[in-house]
C-alpha cells in the first residue's frame, strides 16, 4: 500500500491544492475525451507526474494490482456474447476505451498519496470547501488515509496466520470466511480504539493545520489543472474543434 514518504522530489515541494487541481482536472479531461487525443494527454500527464514524484510505474502496478486486474477483465467480459460468434471485438474495444481512461488517474493519484502528508491534504480540503462540510471531508480523508493501510495489514496478517495453520488445505470458501470474519473483527476493534483515542485527545473540529501558500512553481501546476478541467470545452466547442465521435 502506497503511503506518504518524505522526499525531495519536485512533487513533494508542490502545494497540495495544485496537485489536487491536476488530479481532478485530469479525471475530467480523460472522461470527456475518450479518443486517442485524450489518451495521449492523459498518458503525458501521468508520465510527468510519475517523473515529478520519482515513483516507478511498476511499483504502482504492484501496489494496485487488484485495480488493474479488474480493469483488464472488463474488456474481456464486454466482448463475451451468448451466441455466435461468442466474442465480439467491437464491444470489447469500446470497453477497453472506457477502462483505459482510469489508468492515468490511478497513476496520478498514487503520486499524490506518496508525496503529500495527510495533514496537508486535510488542510487543503478545508481551505477549498468552507465551513463544517469541509471539516467533515478533511477529517474523513485523514482517517481513511491513516486507517486503510492498517486494515490491509491486518488482512494480510490474518491470511498469513490462516496459511501457517494449514489453512491452504481448507476449501476456498472457508478460507475467505475466516479471513473476512477476523478482518472485520479487528477493523471494528480498531474503530473503537480510534474513537476512544479521539475523545482522550479532545478531538477538535478545527485544529491547527499546516499553513499553505502558493509559490511560484505552484501556479503552472494549478494552471495545468484548470486547463485539463476546461478540456471538455475544447472537445465540444462547435465550429472550431472536432467533436468526439
Amino acid at each position: 500500500m502506497l503511503t506518504y514518504e518524505p522526499g525531495d522530489s519536485p512533487a513533494h515541494g508542490l502545494d497540495p491544492r495544485a496537485k489536487l487541481a491536476v488530479q481532478f482536472g485530469l479525471a475530467i479531461a480523460v472522461f470527456a475525451d475518450p479518443t486517442a487525443r485524450g489518451f495521449a494527454v492523459g498518458g503525458a500527464v501521468a508520465l510527468a507526474a510519475l517523473a515529478a514524484g520519482r515513483l516507478s510505474p511498476l511499483r504502482v502496478v504492484r501496489t494496485y494490482w487488484a485495480v488493474f486486474l479488474f480493469l483488464a477483465v472488463g474488456p474481456l467480459l464486454g466482448g463475451v456474447a451468448l451466441g455466435e460468434p461468442w466474442f465480439r471485438v467491437g464491444p470489447a474495444v469500446e470497453s477497453l476505451r472506457s477502462v483505459a481512461r482510469v489508468v492515468p488517474v490511478v497513476f496520478v493519484g498514487a503520486v499524490y498519496v506518496r508525496t503529500t502528508p495527510v495533514r496537508e491534504t486535510r488542510a487543503a480540503i478545508q481551505r477549498v470547501v468552507p465551513g463544517k462540510v469541509g471539516r467533515l471531508f478533511g477529517v474523513g480523508v485523514g482517517l481513511v488515509f491513516r486507517l486503510f493501510p492498517v486494515v490491509l495489514a491486518d488482512l494480510r496478517a490474518t491470511r498469513r496466520a490462516v496459511h501457517a495453520r494449514a489453512g491452504g488445505r481448507r476449501p476456498l470458501r472457508d478460507r475467505v470466511r475466516r479471513i473476512l470474519t477476523r478482518g472485520l473483527q479487528r477493523s471494528f476493534l480498531r474503530a473503537d480504539r480510534l474513537a476512544l483515542a479521539l475523545r482522550a485527545r479532545c478531538f477538535a473540529w478545527n485544529p491547527t493545520l499546516p499553513a499553505l501558500a502558493f509559490r511560484r512553481r505552484d501556479y503552472p501546476v494549478a494552471a495545468l489543472g484548470v486547463a485539463l478541467a476546461a478540456w471538455p470545452l475544447v472537445v465540444y466547442l462547435p465550429g472550431r474543434f472536432i467533436p468526439v465521435a
